[in-house]
């Protein structure tokens, strides 16, 4: 007669030997991908749970997609660091997470001084099955009616507060970082009336949607 098989037990937290890290219900890690030529990836631990020895360790996930495993596939406004949150579960053997790292909200990751090889940020759920995203509609800026990248660095119009990406407004990089103010074509003519009654001072009101420096991988 077989033995009958032990129930498994959930652990309320785990130390990964090879990366001497330990790990709990709710952080975020990085997993060994089968193809050794694509990044680790993505994702959020649901559950911890070991047989009845505290071995054979299991972790249930739920899966951040890449833009690029999207049905949609990754476009001009998905920052390099973005990742979806999935409806996507599995289970998957503690010994294929390769380090832990955050994921942050949208905000808070255009708020870091540095972006670090563990950081990414959220701001869309994904459904795996039919590729539709929540939200499915976010603010659009700039001349192109793009989504913000916080990757790309970005003016504000100091007369409608949009903000511009230099390009679509005809400016390098460079120009735009040496703006003392910037007012779009709807607003110069205003704008200049402003400034010379106002005599502002230099750098006084002048604002840049700065990018992230995300070290390359």
């Amino acid at each position: 007669m077989a033995k009958p098989k032990a129930p498994r037990r959930t652990l309320d937290s785990y130390t990964v030997k090879h990366i001497n890290k330990t790990i709990r219900a709710g952080d975020c890690v990085l997993m060994r991908p089968s193809d050794q030529s694509k990044p680790s990836y993505v994702a959020k631990i649901d559950r911890i749970e070991a047989d009845g020895r505290g071995a054979n360790v299991k972790v249930h996930v739920r899966w951040y997609y890449r833009p690029e495993e999207s049905i949609g596939g990754r476009r001009q406004f998905h920052g390099s660091k973005e990742v979806f949150l999935s409806d996507h579960f599995d289970v998957q053997s503690a010994d294929t997470i390769e380090g832990k790292c955050t994921v942050h909200t949208f905000k808070s990751y255009t708020k870091l001084d540095a972006v670090g090889n563990e950081d990414f940020f959220c701001r869309f759920e994904y459904n795996s099955s039919t590729g539709a995203f929540d939200p499915d509609r976010v603010a659009v800026y700039c001349k192109c009616e793009m989504p913000y990248n916080p990757d790309d660095l970005m003016v504000q119009c100091e007369g409608c507060s949009d903000w511009f990406h230099p390009a679509c407004i005809n400016m390098t990089v460079e120009e735009a970082r040496r703006l003392d103010h910037f007012f779009c074509e709807n607003c110069s003519s205003e704008g200049q009336k402003k400034l010379q009654g106002s005599h502002a001072s230099r750098h006084s009101d002048m604002k840049v949607f700065a990018s992230i420096e995300v070290p390359s991988v």
